[in-house]
């Protein structure tokens, strides 16, 4: 068993990142509701506990809260922003609203060297995002840190390990974020090293096989994408070519998508594969759809009705195998059962249909992206196919706004390759997590040739993230720009406009639907 970090979801939309900077540390993590955290707890492979943040005061009566016998399992509990005053409520002391809100970034002033903030300097900046502040310590804890407007920034009792953090170490805007949480990891919890891609390849091999069992078989809904293809070299390892790969053209793929996938996939893989050409039906289904929640459920639902029609010609096909990632499963559903929103569905997590009637296979449910990168390396897949740029389920589905015609999805193949071409002839792509066209359903007046168009806009998106969890938009240079709005509004009718998107995730998605 890998040592496991605990970590209670209150309802921060930071709660992901938390448990994706404790992975960056060789720590494997798990997201729990407050209602199940005891019984998750529970287990000798437990480490540590963090309690994340929360939109709730901890002293209000609907505040979310956990039985206090948690504190008992023996492990360090670091609590961050609600987590921290949830702490102080339990144990005895006193949250109150603050005299000022703080929200952005604060001066620190570490009190308390050593412990918690070993290595740290004495003055740093910090991320602060709340607007109660702990006005009267539990018994046993002592300020580790404070700023101006928080006198108890951080806390401690370092005889029963359990502190706590009005800040948020787990975002960029911490400098010293990362040093904050290994030294709770290593130095508090004694966590090792032990979240290796050796083992993690070893151990899903071995998931994969007994689920399936010797005489079960796999179809797997192969995309072509770095996500589905390490899931294929899972499968590959686990049950050789009982696993039976399907690539569906559903007419929503980006232009030279099919060939491209059908070539690689034969040239490194083992496992049968059959091409299914399923475009007609994906988009009778989608004619008229405008609403974006409604195409993912209506893009699962047909991708589920294609793997079923292919696995009844195996006797043994009761398992489907998915890409599916952590991030799909966090933004699709309240995943956990706790109180987090939820942003959109995954057309393989929200968009799947209660009497499915194949057990899912989803090797990858728990991991980020750069570690199933890593993963496929390990594995030994080309370096072309574990870099490539992700690539949504349902396609250019997600990426025109509005209807997907035939028409304007010919339109955004022709766009999003002008943007893919001028990007990757510049080399502007390197360190760039996505970069792609959308079609925006905006239409505006323009002139051409001395005549009156009014045509749609054409979006351009790119930008740089690790694990798609957030994401910083990306300034191509003004030549790439350039080149890109002559080529589309000179070689595609149908678009007149083309802008830059220059929003962030959060406020925005990456994907615009």
């Amino acid at each position: 068993m890998h040592e496991r970090i605990l970590i209670v979801d209150f309802g921060s939309q930071y709660t992901q990142l938390i448990a994706r900077r404790v992975r960056e540390h060789r720590v494997f993590s798990e997201v729990t509701p407050p209602a199940q955290a005891l019984a998750r707890s529970a287990g000798g492979d437990l480490r540590g506990i963090i309690l994340s943040g929360g939109p709730a005061s901890a002293y209000a009566a609907d505040a979310p809260r956990l039985p206090p016998e948690i504190l008992d399992r023996g492990v360090p509990v670091l609590g961050i922003c609600y987590g921290m005053q949830w702490l102080c409520e339990a144990l005895g002391g006193a949250v109150a609203p603050g005299e000022r809100r703080e929200f952005g970034a604060t001066d620190l002033e570490v009190v308390e060297a050593g412990g918690l903030f070993a290595g740290v300097p004495p003055r740093t900046r910090v991320w602060m995002s709340h607007g109660d502040r702990v006005e009267r310590l539990p018994t046993g804890f002592r300020r580790l840190a404070r700023s101006a407007s928080c006198p108890e920034a951080a806390i401690g009792d370092p005889e029963r390990r359990l502190y706590g953090l009005q800040f948020h170490p787990e975002v960029a805007h911490t400098p010293e974020g990362a040093t904050v949480l290994g030294n709770f990891l290593h130095g508090i919890c004694g966590c090792n090293h032990d979240w290796t891609p050796g083992d993690l390849a070893d151990e899903l091999v071995r998931q994969v096989a007994e689920q399936v069992g010797q005489d079960g078989e796999v179809v797997l809904g192969l995309s072509g994408g770095v996500d589905s293809s390490v899931v294929g070299a899972v499968c590959e390892r686990a049950i050789g070519r009982r696993c039976h790969a399907i690539f569906v053209d559903n007419g929503l793929l980006r232009a030279g998508e099919r060939e491209l996938v059908e070539s690689t996939f034969r040239d490194h893989f083992r496992l049968d594969l059959t091409v299914v050409d399923a475009a007609d039906r994906f988009l009778a289904r989608l004619a008229g759809v405008t609403d974006p929640e409604r195409k993912r459920k209506i893009i699962g639902h047909e991708f589920v009705e294609v793997f079923r029609r292919q696995a009844a010609r195996f006797a043994g096909a009761r398992f489907l195998a998915q890409g599916t990632l952590y991030p799909d499963v966090i933004e699709s559903v309240a995943a956990h059962g706790g109180p987090t929103a939820v942003i959109k569905s995954h057309h393989n997590v929200g968009g799947l249909p209660e009497d499915l009637e194949m057990e899912l296979v989803e090797p990858l449910r728990l991991l980020f992206k750069d570690e199933v990168r890593e993963l496929g390396r390990h594995l030994g897949l080309p370096e072309a196919m574990v870099a490539r740029q992700p690539f949504p389920g349902p396609g250019l589905a997600v990426r025109c706004v509005g209807e997907c015609t035939p028409e304007r999805l010919e339109i955004l193949r022709r766009a999003d390759r002008i943007v893919r071409e001028e990007f990757e002839a510049r080399g502007e792509q390197e360190g760039v997590w996505q970069y792609f066209a959308v079609l925006t359903g905006a239409r505006s007046v323009g002139v051409m040739g001395d005549g009156r168009t009014y045509e749609e806009a054409c979006a351009i998106r790119a930008v740089q993230s690790q694990d798609g969890m957030t994401a910083d938009w990306v300034y191509p240079s003004r030549e790439c720009l350039q080149a890109i709005a002559s080529r589309v509004i000179n070689e595609i009718q149908g678009i007149n406009r083309v802008v830059l998107d220059i929003t962030s995730k959060p406020p925005g998605t990456i994907e615009w639907e």
